[in-house]
């Protein structure tokens, strides 16, 4: 790679110097690192988390957290401010847009409340380090927003150019929270789904995972595919046995672990609550079902495959 000169240093130099290498992360992800072991701020965390949690939402927290949707509401709620201001932007940097830079500005103040308080929402049920970074994350977007609440009373008081300078910081500190909510989705995995692969890696064919004689009706047992935690639950007839993947899709908490309750396995870390005839994820915070299994009892053992796709 030719090296071009970049005030007094090389684009190579840049490169070398933000991007990993083979002798260690880069300084970006280092910084990243220390944010997420870093536990000045777990006092704020702790509560800022018992307050959203003590927040009486009734069905509209599994609504904020995106179960309707099948995955989080956050990021989609979250296009109507970042695209709002980066609108606004082009506009300011073009002749005769300063009225619909400003109606931008108010639009993405507007939207950026549901967004918010999805976000906020999510993050109350997260693992320490990624609230850490989480909290780092909305740092950066409530100076964004207070940012372009500056650019808009600039705006409205005629003081367009003082405005603008408001909004391009505000975009430079959204553009901030966004690539840290990047990385808290991305490389912590906030957000995704943490059973959507255990189908995937069971071999082919049928498994012996227990004797059906030795599983307690109606009480979560552990149990392995191969090397795939699962959690069985033997029907109250004693007949046979339900099977669903063993971490809970939200934050992978151990379901062996939680209670059963109204025909639902219900994790022990966040109390999603999954159905054991079909997985389907009855209550959140989770946003997706659960992997189910297929059983069968040959000779007193039961056995488990995967559903075929």
């Amino acid at each position: 790679m030719k090296s071009f000169p970049c005030g007094g240093r090389s684009v190579v130099d840049v490169l070398r110097a933000v991007l990993p290498s083979g002798e260690g992360p880069g300084r970006v992800l280092a910084a990243m690192d220390r944010v997420e072991h870093s536990a000045r701020a777990d006092p704020l965390a702790d509560a800022l988390g018992s307050a959203v949690r003590a927040v009486p939402m009734g069905g509209a927290r599994d609504a904020l957290h995106g179960r309707w949707l099948g995955h989080p509401l956050h990021p989609l709620l979250v296009q109507v401010p970042v695209g709002a201001w980066l609108s606004a932007a082009v506009l300011d940097l073009l002749p005769g847009g300063r009225r619909p830079a400003t109606v931008l500005v108010g639009v993405g103040l507007a939207g950026a409340a549901p967004a918010a308080l999805a976000g906020w929402t999510d993050w109350a049920e997260l693992r320490r380090p990624q609230q850490r970074v989480g909290l780092l994350h909305a740092a950066a977007n409530v100076s964004g927003v207070v940012c372009y609440a500056a650019s808009l009373a600039c705006r409205l008081r005629g003081r367009a150019w003082r405005g603008r300078l408001w909004g391009f910081a505000g975009l430079a500190a959204v553009g901030v929270g966004g690539a840290v909510g990047g990385h808290l989705s991305y490389r912590l995995g906030a957000g995704a789904h943490h059973a959507e692969e255990a189908a995937a890696l069971v071999p082919p064919g049928w498994h012996p995972v227990a004797s059906l004689a030795d599983l307690p009706p109606g009480r979560p047992r552990h149990g392995l595919v191969g090397d795939v935690p699962v959690v069985i639950v033997r029907t109250e007839d004693g007949t046979g046995a339900r099977v669903l993947a063993g971490r809970c899709g939200h934050m992978a908490g151990p379901l062996s672990e939680g209670e059963v309750r109204d025909g639902c396995v219900v994790c022990p870390w966040h109390g999603s609550a999954f159905r054991l005839e079909d997985g389907w994820n009855v209550s959140g915070p989770a946003t997706a079902p659960q992997p189910v299994f297929e059983t069968r009892v040959v000779d007193g053992r039961l056995e488990v495959r995967a559903r075929p796709e």
